[in-house]
């Protein structure tokens, strides 16, 4: 293959520094090629800058479900304040939503400050914390409507199931079609080489 056919190249990263590599691009059909130098610090910062964009949905996409289930829990806890009894779907809606709406207020915060930074915190605290409010909450909602009637309880559950499917099927089918969209962008015959040249 001509080496002005290579329009692209991977760089790999190098433990002992920044590497330049060279190779030809064409700028117009039957025009001589001109030489383009790309460094590995350069590609990092376009992989960083993608990767970026990607925490920076997640995070939105937290803060959106952390403050709703927030303010979800307080309306469904403010009915109980007053009562004189609770019987156990109440007890079980009052409890969890206490453990609930604590850890997601410290989660908006803690993804305010990624979003600061640009970057997922990778703390297993935080992961845990994640786990038990989202579980939590989950576990208020469908008491506070099993407390309203079984049968809401029950489509609670069940709707959250389902939703929780039909998400990480919408997700995964998303981010399978832009794999694919990514892989036949490439031109075919395209290869990387690092041969120095």
């Amino acid at each position: 293959m001509p080496r002005s056919a290579l329009t692209a190249i991977s760089a790999r990263c190098c433990p002992y520094g920044p590497v330049t590599m060279c190779f030809d691009v064409p700028q117009r059909p039957y025009a001589a090629p001109s030489r383009q130098v790309v460094t590995v610090k350069e590609d990092e910062a376009e992989l960083h800058r993608a990767g970026g964009e990607q925490v920076e949905e997640w995070l939105r996409q937290s803060n959106l479900i952390y403050g709703g289930l927030m303010g979800v829990g307080v309306v469904m806890v403010q009915p109980f304040l007053t009562a004189s009894s609770l019987d156990v779907s109440a007890t079980i809606c009052v409890v969890a939503f206490s453990v609930a709406i604590p850890l997601l207020a410290a989660l908006v915060l803690v993804n305010q400050q990624e979003a600061f930074r640009r970057r997922a915190s990778g703390s297993v605290l935080v992961d845990v914390a994640k786990a038990v409010a989202q579980t939590c909450a989950f576990a208020g909602l469908v008491a506070g409507f099993w407390h309203i009637s079984w049968m809401a309880g029950v489509g609670m559950l069940a709707g959250g199931l389902v939703g929780v499917g039909v998400h990480s099927a919408g997700y995964i089918r998303l981010e399978h079609n832009v794999d694919l969209i990514d892989s036949e962008s490439e031109e075919p015959g395209t290869e990387s080489t690092d041969n120095g040249q």
